[in-house]
This record gives C-alpha cells, structure tokens and sequence, in this order.
C-alpha cells in the first residue's frame, strides 16, 4: 500500500521499489481527506494508477480502495477501464463503502451506515450494469439514462473486482460479485490487541464462507486480501512479525497480504530492508 500523499516526483519512487523487490500488486486509496494526513496533499488515486503504470512494467496497480460515498457507477468505469487501458489490463479495482468524512468532504452532508451501505450496494451493480452495455440502469440511490458509448476499449477486459467488506451486508455484496473480497478488520478494529483482532478476522472470514454458499458460490473461488499494518498488528516492524502475519493469514484463508509501504504517515514508517528479507523467505 503506497498512500497518495505528497507530489508524485515522491510517490514514483516507490511504485519502482516495490516491482523490483518482487511485490505482485501496489494498491493507493482514495480519500479526499483522510485522519492520518491532516495538512498533506492526497493525489487522486486512478491518475496516480496511470502515472505508475508508465513507471512499471510487471506489477498490478490497484485501488484499496476506491470510495462508493463519492464515485457513480459510470464515471467509476470509465476510470477504472481506462487505467485498465493503459496500464495493459494490470488494474485490481478495489472499491469499498468510504468513509463519511468523505462524504461530508465531497458534498457537505453526514451519511449515515445505511445510507452508505446502500450506495455502495447500487455502484457496486450499477458498475457492473455500465459493462455489461447497459443503456439504463436504476438503483435505490443512484441511476444512469443515456449511455450511448462503448462499455470498454475494444479488446481491453474488465479488471478484477475487489471489494473491500466487514459487516454481514456488505460480506454479502462481496460473496456474490467480487473477484477478490479484502478486510482490514473493520472500523475499530485497530484498536483491538492483536489475539482479538486475529479472532474477528477469523469470525469475518467465516462470516465470507456462509455468505458464499448463500449466494450460490464456492468459498474457495474468490480470492481473499487482507490489509495490515494500521492498527496493532504492524508486520513490518521486522522480519519475524512479517513472517508471522503471513502465516497467520494463511491459516485464515487469505491468500494475498497488503502491508504499507516504508514511507507511509502516522507512524507506520518502516525500513525496506525487512520488505525485502521477508519477501525473500516467502518466495
């Protein structure tokens, strides 16, 4: 996780670190403003895609994650297939419900957890609508008429679908259309010591499995992502606390682990070389 903060002469940098230490994705959120940058500069996160695939070659470009609180379903694709487009199909779109500071930084207005919940619910189809060539499309909260252009560059294919999911409806949301669901644990859960927030990640991943098979999927198609580095459990604060995370995030069942990168706010500051010693007994 590189976070979009400060001008992108800062920001390049690390995006050509982490594809020649051997990271497989490098992800950016989407935040117009966000707790751990107060007077920082937040770059948009699919124009720094775009710059960071002219800077890379290999490695996958994602959003963790892009924020349904200020996003519709048409102008979400027309991005994400055009860093799609650019980058030669390297991008993970990752979109998540937002935050309400978001909201209220976008349009002046506090949502509510069910209003969120339910705009994300209506990009997360109406995104998919926008794709599939839909002309039309209504949701409880947002809609489109008039769409007249192609869904996509011709010969460019969708980009995979992470959605990032906590709670029982937005578990649901993700069982049913991601490729990819990821957690982080949820609000709150950065403060929970690291036994209790193994727990809840292991009661969420469970939480993914029931909600898999109620619509109709197997657990075990879609890939799962897990987020650390923001609350207590801080793997790279050394090689033996990476190791361990990716261990105990394998028992659980996830199969990719996001940590942030060395030069990142708030504290979570770390050196490179514990990165490239860990990844190095990973592989």
């Amino acid at each position: 996780m590189i976070p979009p903060v400060g001008p992108w002469r800062d920001q390049q940098r690390w995006y050509r670190w982490a594809e020649q230490v051997g990271y497989d994705v490098v992800y950016t959120y989407d935040h117009l403003t966000h707790a751990t940058a107060p007077g920082l500069w937040l770059s948009e996160a699919f124009t720094t895609l775009t710059a960071a695939a002219a800077v890379t070659e290999r490695i996958r470009l994602g959003t963790l994650v892009a924020s349904a609180v200020f996003r519709t379903p048409v102008t979400l694709a027309r991005v994400a297939m055009t860093v799609q487009d650019v980058s030669g199909g390297r991008l993970v779109l990752g979109l998540g419900m937002g935050a309400p500071t978001c909201a209220l930084a976008d349009h002046g207005t506090r949502e509510s957890p069910a209003e969120m919940s339910a705009r994300f619910a209506d990009v997360v189809r109406g995104y998919r609508a926008v794709l599939g060539g839909t002309t039309e499309w209504e949701g409880r909260t947002t809609s489109f008429r008039g769409l007249e252009t192609l869904p996509a560059p011709g010969g460019v294919a969708r980009p995979e679908l992470l959605l990032a999911a906590h709670g029982p409806r937005a578990l649901a949301l993700a069982a049913a259309y991601a490729d990819t669901w990821n957690s982080y644990g949820g609000p709150g859960s950065t403060q929970l010591e690291a036994e209790e927030y193994w727990a809840l990640l292991a009661q969420q991943a469970r939480g993914f499995d029931e909600a898999s098979r109620a619509a109709d999927r197997d657990p075990a198609a879609v890939r799962r992502s897990l987020l650390l580095g923001f609350g207590r459990v801080r793997p790279t604060t050394s090689v033996h606390e990476y190791l361990t995370a990716a261990e105990r995030a394998a028992a659980l069942g996830f199969t990719e682990l996001v940590v942030y990168a060395p030069e990142s706010p708030a504290g979570m500051d770390s050196d490179p070389a514990v990165h490239e010693r860990a990844l190095a007994r990973l592989r």
